[in-house]
């Protein structure tokens, strides 16, 4: 019997290769998991209302068509993923991320978060909806070996 492929979605910080070390790694280990992320060019991403539907002469106006358009792919991977991973940098502030941990808990999926300790205090309430809270992208790839592989 073919085992079935999860699908885990991996939201959040887009300027480090986290996702790469993560899919690598569920590769190497021959995991049934398929990968979805978000639009990971910070410029496409920011840039495709204005590009796609015309100019805005306001910014708040052009993050709002670039966030809708967006939001078509992220909510819809969400909402079909098995395992929500999101990960908070350490650079930026990453209220996208927030957001979609908090859709990702209010869909019921099974949430894990990524971040480095020092964010602990300000993720407390996403951290309390998560299932497991990861430091490394290796702690990641452990759980979903132990829960897709264990019998």
């Amino acid at each position: 019997m073919k085992e079935r492929s999860w699908r885990v979605y991996l939201a959040g910080e887009i300027h480090s290769d986290w996702r790469m070390e993560i899919e690598r790694e569920a590769s190497e280990a021959g995991l049934p998991v398929i990968f979805h992320a978000p639009v990971t060019d910070h410029s496409a991403s920011d840039d495709c209302g204005v590009n796609i539907l015309g100019a805005e002469p306001s910014s708040f106006w052009k993050d709002h068509k670039g966030a809708m358009i967006n939001a078509i792919r992220t909510r819809t991977l969400i909402e079909k993923s098995d395992v929500v991973v999101v990960r908070f940098g350490e650079k930026y502030k990453q209220w996208n991320a927030a957001f979609d941990a908090g859709y990702a808990a209010a869909l019921g999926k099974r949430l894990i978060t990524l971040h480095p300790e020092e964010h602990d205090h300000a993720l407390k309430e996403v951290d309390a909806a998560a299932l497991a809270v990861c430091r490394e992208p290796q702690h990641v790839v452990e759980i979903l070996k132990y829960v897709l592989t264990q019998r």
